[in-house]
């Protein structure tokens, strides 16, 4: 396989499909076993599209576990590598991924897998950014989260103690960068699907 950024890897956070254990905002207007299935939907499609330009290697980080036949059968039908999540809380597990990609590549991306709004261009554009010396690369969302970060090296000051489920993990995240002062890019804003209204808008769109 040929890369357009050999150096750099793309590492998608997913959790294993399980009735009850995702998406579960969009309960009950979902039930449990629909809300399941369109998680599937969703990271089948960002899986798609992490591979379909052949930009970088991919990792797919699983939680709890790479067993879950939805990892499996995702290995065997893309170019990707299984990697398991580790730690206490979201900030650990994104800070102990990216010790690890970094111990190989020089530039990192890590993205969730519930953004229809991202792009492969967007994706493109954030490899980019960390290419031009940019040491912090951001995918704002609506929410005041985020849905995408990149590195070239590990950043924990961005990830601990910071307030993970909120609105305010972007302002925060935009005060480290700032008092750090480090170099950093954001990509157009994005929007997320959490909610019975973020649903609709998916369905529309």
């Amino acid at each position: 396989m040929t890369y357009k950024y050999p150096d750099a890897v793309l590492m998608i956070f997913c959790k294993a499909p399980v009735p009850g254990q995702v998406k579960t905002r969009l309960i009950p207007e979902l039930t449990a076993g629909q809300a399941a299935e369109l998680h599937i939907e969703l990271s089948t499609t960002t899986l798609q599209r992490a591979v379909q330009s052949n930009l970088c290697p991919v990792q797919l980080w699983c939680a709890p576990a790479t067993e879950h036949p939805f990892f499996t059968e995702s290995a065997a039908n893309y170019p990707l590598v299984l990697r398991q999540q580790q730690g206490a809380d979201l900030g650990e597990r994104m800070h102990h991924a990216f010790c690890s990609a970094l111990a190989d590549y020089s530039h990192a991306l890590l993205m969730g897998c519930d953004c229809p709004s991202l792009t492969g261009q967007d994706l493109e554009q954030a490899l980019a950014a960390l290419n031009q010396k940019n040491e912090v690369v951001l995918a704002p969302a609506e929410d005041g989260g985020y849905v995408l970060i990149g590195f070239n090296r590990p950043q924990p000051e961005l990830f601990d103690n910071m307030p993970w489920g909120t609105s305010r993990v972007l302002d925060e995240t935009r005060d480290r960068i700032a008092r750090h002062r480090l170099r950093h890019h954001e990509l157009r804003e994005q929007w997320d699907l959490d909610t019975p209204k973020d649903l609709e808008r998916y369905r529309q769109h």
